[in-house]
C-alpha cells in the first residue's frame, strides 16, 4: 500500500528496495514537502507556496539567494527555483517568487553561499558533490571523487570546479570571510575540517589554478575532537562535536567584543585558535547570527549569547550577554534562526500545532504583527505549516521549509530532577512539579511589569507580550490575544484618553 501511495505521489522515484518502511518514509516525505514564504512588503501579506518540483524526493534543506531559491532533496538532486513574470488569473502580468524550476545538478551532498544575512551578497553557489572520475589511463574503470562546483546564482551557469583526491570524503561545506579571501571549510566523514581559500572576484575568469587544501587549526590543535557539524558567518565559525561540545573561531575584534564582552583573549595574529564555550549539557544544534548566537541542548533548553542592542537574545531586556544565557520560558524548539538583529524560533504546542516566535528589531516587517520589535520572544502573526521543520529570513521575505521524516525522531531528553531544582530562575516550560513556586514568582513579576507601564495602551501591549511568554496552548494564546485586541479597540473607540496608573 505504501509503495502504491509513493508511486502516485512521486511516479518518477526509482526503486528503493524491499520492505514497508522505505516506501512509507518516501510517501510521507513527498506528501509533506513544501516551501512557503511570506513577503514583508506589498499589499498581500499572506503565506504563499512555491512551485513543487515533481522530481524532488522530499526537501532536505534550502537557501535563498539574491534572486532565486535553491532546494536540495533526499536523493541528492539540487533544484533551482526561479522568480519570473507570470500571467495571473485576471490576465495581469505579475512578478512571482519561486514559480519555475530546473534541475541544477545531481549527486549533491551539501551547498553554501555567502554567509551574510543579506542575500544581495550571495552571487555564487558552492555545491559539494560526488562525481565519477576516469581511472588510470588505459583502463575503463572510474572512481567516485568529491568536488566543489561553483555556480552563478543568477543563471545557474557553472563557472568553476575543484576536484579532490578519491580518498577524501566530505559531508558539509560552509563559507567564511570576504569575497577576495573566501575560505571554504570542508567537514570530512571522520570529523576533521579542511580549508582552502579562493578569490571569488576572479571565479568568472576562464583560467586554471591550484589551491592548497590544509587541515584547519581546530583539527590540528585538538586532534581527538570529532566535529559533527559547522555553522559560519562572515567573521566567525562555530563547531559542534559529536560529544556536544562547542568551539568558536572569531576573526574580527568587533564581533569578538559583541560575543564575549571583552577583548582580553582575542589574538589578532592567531584568529583560527578555537575557543571552548562552557555549557551545562550536550548541544544538539545552533544558529549563528552576525554578532549573536543561539544554542539548543539535549534537554531542549535554549541558550543565547552576544549583542542584545535590539533585544535579539529574547531575555526580556537589552543587556549584552558575554556567556550563554538560558531563555527560561522557551523549550524544545524545532528550529532556531539568528539574523542580523533579530531571532526566530519554530516551536510546537502540546496539540502539535506549530507557531513562530520572534524577538529583536521589527523594522521592515521582519516580525509580523510586532512592528516595534520585542525584547522577548512573542508569537508572530503568521500561519505556520503543520510539518514546518526549518526557516530562514531575508530582508524581503520569510521562508519556511515543510518536510516530515519518520526516521528523524525527537532527540530531546527529560531534564533530571536534580538539574531542574538547581536552576537559578523558574522555568515555565518545566511545569509545577519541578519548581512549585516558580510560576507564582513569575506571575508576580509580570504584574510588577504591567504596573510600571505609564498608560493603558502600554499595559495592553505588555499583557500581549506576557501571554506570548506563558506556556499556554496555541488556541489559548490566540484567544487571549484576540480578547486583548477587542478591549484595546474598545478603549480607543470610546474617545477617552488612557487613565493614569493611579486610577
Amino acid at each position: 500500500m505504501w509503495r502504491r501511495i509513493c508511486h502516485r505521489l512521486s511516479p518518477r522515484l526509482r526503486e528503493q528496495g524491499s520492505g514497508v518502511r522505505p516506501w512509507k518514509r518516501a510517501a510521507i516525505l513527498n506528501y509533506t514537502k513544501g516551501l512557503y514564504f511570506q513577503a514583508f512588503g506589498g499589499r498581500r501579506r499572506c503565506l504563499s507556496k512555491s512551485v513543487a518540483p515533481q522530481l524532488a524526493h522530499g526537501y532536505r534543506r534550502f537557501l535563498p539567494t539574491k534572486d532565486h531559491v535553491f532546494i536540495l532533496d533526499y536523493a541528492g538532486t539540487l533544484f533551482f527555483l526561479k522568480n519570473a513574470l507570470v500571467s495571473s488569473t485576471l490576465g495581469q502580468i505579475q512578478w512571482k517568487r519561486a514559480c519555475r524550476y530546473i534541475v541544477l545538478c545531481r549527486g549533491a551532498k551539501d551547498f553554501a553561499s555567502d554567509p551574510r544575512c543579506d542575500t544581495v551578497y550571495r552571487k555564487y553557489l558552492y555545491v559539494l558533490a560526488t562525481r565519477e572520475q576516469p581511472g588510470v589511463v588505459g583502463t575503463t574503470s572510474s572512481r567516485a571523487c568529491d568536488c566543489v562546483e561553483v555556480y552563478l546564482q543568477s543563471s545557474g551557469q557553472r563557472v568553476f570546479k575543484m576536484t579532490f583526491h578519491h580518498s577524501m570524503s566530505f559531508k558539509q561545506i560552509v563559507l567564511v570571510g570576504q569575497e577576495t579571501q573566501r575560505a571554504l571549510l570542508l567537514l570530512t566523514e571522520e570529523g576533521k575540517i579542511y580549508s582552502l581559500v579562493v578569490n571569488e572576484t576572479q571565479l568568472d575568469q576562464p583560467r586554471s589554478y591550484t589551491v592548497q587544501l590544509a587541515l584547519r587549526k581546530v583539527s590540528r590543535c585538538l586532534p581527538h575532537l570529532r566535529v559533527a557539524c559547522m555553522a559560519s558567518n562572515q567573521s566567525s565559525t562555530l563547531y559542534i562535536t559529536d560529544q556536544g561540545g562547542v568551539y568558536f573561531e572569531v576573526h574580527t575584534p568587533g564581533v569578538y567584543r559583541d560575543l564575549f564582552g571583552t577583548l582580553q583573549a582575542f589574538d589578532p595574529l592567531d584568529q583560527q585558535m578555537p575557543l571552548a564555550l562552557s555549557l551545562p549539557a550536550k548541544i544538539l544544534f545552533c544558529a549563528l547570527g552576525y554578532n549573536h548566537l543561539g544554542l539548543v541542548d539535549e534537554f531542549g533548553r535554549i541558550f543565547m549569547q552576544g549583542n542584545n542592542r535590539y533585544g535579539q537574545l529574547g531575555t526580556g531586556d537589552k543587556m549584552d550577554r558575554g556567556e550563554p544565557t538560558q531563555v527560561h520560558y522557551l523549550q524544545r524548539p524545532i528550529a532556531l534562526w539568528c539574523g542580523l538583529n533579530h531571532s526566530l524560533v519554530l516551536s510546537q504546542g502540546s496539540d502539535f500545532s506549530k507557531e513562530l516566535l520572534g524577538c529583536g528589531c521589527g523594522a521592515g516587517g521582519r516580525l509580523p504583527g510586532w512592528p516595534k520589535g520585542s525584547a522577548s520572544f512573542v508569537k508572530l502573526h503568521i500561519k505556520v505549516p503543520l510539518c514546518a521543520c526549518s526557516l530562514c529570513s531575508t530582508r524581503e521575505c520569510l521562508y519556511m521549509l515543510s518536510s516530515h521524516d519518520i526516521e528523524h525522531h525527537p532527540a530531546y531528553r527529560d531534564l533530571p530532577a536534580s538539574k531542574a531544582v538547581g536552576t537559578p530562575e523558574p522555568s515555565l516550560g518545566a511545569g509545577a512539579p519541578q519548581d512549585p513556586g516558580g510560576v507564582a514568582w513569575a506571575c508576580e513579576e509580570y504584574l510588577s511589569q504591567i504596573h510600571n507601564c505609564p498608560t493603558l495602551q502600554d499595559r495592553m501591549e505588555k499583557m500581549k507580550e506576557i501571554v506570548g511568554w506563558m506556556p499556554l496552548m496555541a488556541a489559548q494564546k490566540d484567544f487571549f490575544w484576540e480578547a486583548l485586541d477587542m478591549l484595546q479597540r474598545a478603549a480607543g473607540g470610546a474617545g477617552q484618553g488612557p487613565p493614569p496608573p493611579e486610577s
